[in-house]
């Protein structure tokens, strides 16, 4: 019998079972995807915590690759032309394992903003939530450079001697990232700080908006028409910031003016009606309100109105200062003062000047 024949048969056979293997373990990824992932997902949705649904989900696309990994490196000691018990197949194998992990975990972090949150509610820690995104972030920092640790460790390579010459060029990168560490600096006085939180209305000389995201590089606010404005933390931390979401009341201060032909104790009436109706609506502070004749304008008599409005959001805002507005109408309708238009009276004088006539003959 011919060996080569035989052999040759023999790593067809042996190619042909690591392919089977191959396609037998994407299959399994298959129905893990169509049926096992989901099944499960609805088991851990009713458990009272989503926290294991979070880590399922999470772990989705690493686990289906997961199943092609271990399927190629089953099928792979099959096949003829690929040696497993090499040292470099093993390091390359065990890194994609590392990988795939670490994809997983980096999910997760993502999903730490709903941990804080149950930290906060459960524990009662107090985590403002600027720090909650930038935690996250700091969290992904971390597990990638544990991985990459890890990997490059895997490769027989010495991370002390690594981090040794990241040392010697600390000096040129940092001449080089000078700014990026102002940033980064100017981002870390802005969460211990905190002047600001996440959707808070902030106005500073550069832009005005609601905050969204901060990084370790910059803040995005997103302005009142709808653009995204990405600013340094360099710049913001160095600028005055006017938190109007922190407001505890909102100001309302102006100056109506009525006739003048409005008597003087029809006008005390107006003024004394008006103030008793601010002091008894729900909406508005009882500390500080005032209501008072100003002064003589030049075309009316000027009523000074100065308080504070409960809520600060800008749309009940303007609800109630219509409300009032309308209300202060009402009374001045009521008692007959007039509001009237700025006029000006001028008064023309005229002078009639004679002529001397010359008498005939005069000369």
């Amino acid at each position: 019998m011919d060996l080569s024949i035989f052999t040759t048969n023999e790593q067809v056979l042996n190619s042909s079972i690591g392919i089977g293997i191959f396609l037998f373990f994407l299959l399994l990824r298959k129905l893990f995807t169509k049926y096992l992932f989901r099944a499960i997902l609805r088991l851990l949705k009713k458990t009272p915590n989503d926290f294991f649904s979070s880590i399922w989900i999470s772990f989705e696309q690493p686990v289906r690759w997961l199943f092609v990994i271990i399927g190629f490196y089953l099928g792979a000691t099959y096949f003829p032309y690929i040696h497993t018990e090499q040292p470099m197949f093993l390091k390359v194998y065990r890194s994609i394992v590392i990988a795939l992990i670490t994809w997983g975990f980096y999910n997760l972090s993502s999903s730490a903003s709903v941990m804080f949150h149950k930290l906060n509610r459960q524990l009662n820690f107090q985590i403002d939530q600027i720090l909650i995104p930038f935690l996250s972030k700091a969290i992904r920092f971390i597990i990638l450079a544990i991985s990459f640790t890890i990997i490059i460790q895997e490769f027989g390579y010495n991370i002390s001697g690594f981090i040794a010459g990241l040392g010697l060029g600390g000096l040129a990168f940092a001449l080089a990232a000078q700014d990026a560490l102002k940033n980064f600096f100017g981002g870390i006085v802005i969460i211990f700080e905190k002047p600001f939180s996440i959707g808070d209305w902030i106005l500073t000389p550069s832009v005005e908006g609601t905050v969204e995201d901060i990084t370790f590089r910059s803040t995005k606010i997103r302005t009142f028409a709808q653009a995204l404005v990405t600013v340094p933390n360099s710049t913001l931390s160095n600028e005055t910031i006017t938190n109007w979401s922190k407001m505890g009341k909102r100001r309302i201060d102006f100056r109506l003016g009525v006739s003048y032909h409005t008597p003087v104790d029809q006008l005390e009436k107006v003024i004394y009606e008006i103030r008793e109706f601010l002091q008894n609506d729900p909406d508005i502070h009882k500390e500080t309100i005032f209501v008072h004749f100003d002064r003589f304008a030049d075309s009316s008599l000027e009523i000074f109105f100065y308080f504070f409005t409960k809520t600060t959001v800008w749309g009940e805002f303007l609800d109630v200062k219509q409300r009032i507005n309308f209300q202060i109408m009402e009374i001045l309708e009521r008692e007959g003062v007039e509001i009237p238009f700025p006029t000006q009276t001028l008064y023309v004088e005229t002078m009639e000047k004679t002529q001397s006539k010359k008498e005939p003959g005069i000369s």
